[in-house]
């Protein structure tokens, strides 16, 4: 017998693409919330695989509904698809080979009920299927007011399936966007576009869920550094604005390190030399610090050469 919820308090919104073998540790974690008002939306980009029959098997223990669609080739347009089909007043993201603890929803659901309009919380990371003891994390950045200066200026600070969100702000935006040039962090965009609406942004000084490293992300170097620059361009007044108080460490480290792996280093320095000890992480610092010396190193050896 299918399970159905009335009025849910949350609409959990799952994009997936041939992950027959990971969305079972997914949504066993569903089926262990302690809080039960909740729908999920399982949005599919055409997988080829047993998906479609796994999910099936849940439908007595979740409400679930299983969309099915052309194949996108990301995120974006099943998680629109999800958000459209939501009864819910929040949303909930949850990528289909994460997982989360039982607690999730529940404490999720207090700070959302005290004011918040977005909330997020740390993850531990995951990279093998048998992994019983998680001891690293990435961790949900605390955001200062204005919640999309803060964004901008050090970055992405939420992870997608910590997040909890108002369905009204999704719709007011227009949903994530699908961009093919944002593949990989049309989510940053989101959080971006929200910020503009609202900042009452909450993070939960918690690990409530499961990151998976194991295999299978969309993102390469390359690929960061192409979006990266897409990011730049969409944004560029508001970057400009900001330029004379930030330094944007975040998107200078990611191009000083790239181009240093690539022992370009003229273009590397140009970029790491723009990160200072007053606006960066002390870690981010240090690094950028040793990779311009390893340059100083390399160029007066090739100068004695």
């Amino acid at each position: 017998m299918r399970k159905i919820v009335n009025n849910p308090k949350f609409s959990v919104v799952i994009p997936t693409y041939n992950r027959a073998k990971d969305i079972p540790r997914c949504l066993d974690s569903l089926v262990a919330q302690d809080f039960e008002d909740f729908e999920v939306l399982i949005c599919d980009d055409g997988s080829t695989d047993d998906t479609f029959n796994v999910v099936s098997e849940y439908s007595h223990l979740l409400d679930i509904t299983y969309n099915y669609g052309e194949h996108f080739g990301g995120p974006a347009r099943p998680r629109n698809c999800g958000i459209s089909l939501a009864r819910a007043p929040y949303i909930a993201f949850l990528d289909s080979d994460d997982w989360w603890t039982p607690s999730k929803l529940s404490i999720c659901r207090e700070a959302l009920d005290a004011g918040a309009d977005v909330v997020s919380h740390h993850l531990y990371i995951a990279k093998r299927p048998d992994q019983r003891v998680f001891l690293k994390k990435v961790h949900s950045r605390k955001l200062s007011s204005p919640v999309f200066d803060d964004l901008l200026a050090y970055g992405n600070g939420l992870l997608n399936s910590s997040v909890v969100v108002r369905k009204s702000f999704l719709i007011e935006i227009g949903g994530a966007s699908e961009d093919l040039d944002l593949l990989g962090f049309e989510d940053f965009d989101t959080w971006l576009r929200i910020s503009k609406l609202t900042d009452k942004f909450k993070r939960i000084p918690r690990t409530l869920g499961y990151y998976w490293l194991g295999g299978g992300n969309i993102s390469t170097e390359d690929k960061y550094m192409y979006i990266i620059q897409a990011i730049k361009k969409r944004y560029a007044l508001e970057f400009r604005a900001m330029a004379q108080h930030y330094n944007f460490y975040w998107i200078n480290f990611a191009i000083g390190r790239y181009f240093f792996k690539r022992r370009n280093y003229n273009l590397a320095a140009s970029s790491l030399y723009l990160i200072t000890f007053r606006q960066s992480p002390i870690l981010v610092y240090l690094k950028s610090q040793w990779m311009l010396l390893s340059i100083k190193f390399l160029h007066t050896l090739k100068i004695k050469s």
